[in-house]
């Protein structure tokens, strides 16, 4: 009698299948995995229905000295609403004509097709990110770029969500790509739940740029850091002049600047409009009649008018429009 899976779905949510393979990249099938896979009772029984498909024969070797067993095949992708491809065995390696042939059906069907890191490769195999924006991680940009000049890459992002087609960039950004999905699905407070439980940010500004061989700051840096951008988080409706945080955190005005930028990606005042639409973001995502000039006041922005030149400048879209394009989700 076979084993029941640890997790049973009795859910009836999106169908989320995620792929595993012979070379199988660990860390990002867990990410997927773990947002994804786990029950969220909390979610009521509209939670994503998961599972694991093998893109080929078992058993299957995967990083850190696993071997993993799959039941099922590329057949589930036939009812998937949601096809995860976690980082490819190597950027150059072949993919598999029937793989390719079942996620251009799934696409087809309506599915969403999603990779994450070096997954693009597969993706890529498929032919229908031609024309299309995508991403993956720094190190592999140059090498897809000349096998697929078609795509559209730019490896200066986190993830690009193209609608049915996402990619995420390095192996951890897949957190941020699946928790945007889970935003888009399922709304932000189940979203910024999770992240609190991965206790990650449930939201990202800035790109691969501020990973690439960026140094780590020390360990009394980021203390001082810490509790000065928890206290600016927490005041986005309030004036921050650049000298008070500064000397909230002991530096000079230069050097709080200096180490402010090498934390976080973005110098202080870029990193606080960033935070400050986030917060809007939020709020616009949540069911309700909270008006424009509302969220303008708890966000920061002061007006109506301030926060939609913000919007425009940064999210290429107005307040309203990215309201209703929330408006009827779960």
């Amino acid at each position: 009698m076979p084993t029941p899976p640890a997790f049973p779905n009795l859910t009836s949510g999106p169908r989320v299948a995620v792929l595993a393979y012979d070379g199988l990249c660990t860390f990002e099938f867990g990410v997927a995995a773990e947002v994804f896979g786990l029950p969220r009772p909390e979610a009521g029984p509209g939670w994503y229905r998961y599972a694991v498909c093998a893109a080929e024969p078992g058993p299957l070797r995967a990083a850190g000295g696993l071997t993993v067993a799959v039941e099922g095949g590329l057949d589930i992708l036939d009812e998937a609403d949601l096809v995860v491809v976690p980082g490819w065995r190597a950027i150059d390696a072949a993919v598999p004509p029937d793989l390719v042939r079942a996620l251009t059906q799934a696409h087809a069907r309506g599915a969403r097709l999603m990779s994450l890191c070096s997954g693009l490769a597969v993706l890529a195999a498929t032919g229908l990110l031609d024309g299309r924006k995508a991403t993956t991680h720094w190190r592999y940009a140059q090498d897809i770029a000349a096998r697929h000049p078609a795509i559209a890459l730019d490896p200066g992002v986190l993830y690009v969500d193209e609608g049915r087609i996402l990619t995420a960039a390095g192996s951890a950004t897949g957190i941020d790509l699946c928790l945007h999905v889970m935003r888009g699905d399922f709304g932000p407070d189940l979203a910024n739940a999770v992240a609190r439980r991965l206790v990650v940010p449930p939201h990202r500004e800035g790109g691969q740029a501020q990973f690439i061989e960026a140094p780590v700051l020390r360990t009394h840096e980021a203390a001082r850091l810490g509790p000065v951008i928890d206290a600016m988080r927490a005041g986005l409706a309030e004036d921050q002049p650049l000298a008070a945080m500064a000397d909230r955190a002991g530096m000079s005005l230069r050097t709080f600047q200096r180490r402010f930028t090498a934390a976080t990606g973005l110098p202080p005042g870029e990193w606080i409009i960033a935070e400050r639409l986030r917060l809007a973001r939020e709020m616009l995502e949540r069911p309700g009649a909270v008006s424009l000039a509302e969220i303008a006041e708890a966000s920061g922005f002061r007006s109506p008018a301030g926060l939609r030149h913000h919007f425009r400048a940064r999210l290429g879209t107005s307040p309203a429009a990215y309201r209703r394009s929330f408006a009827g989700r779960a």
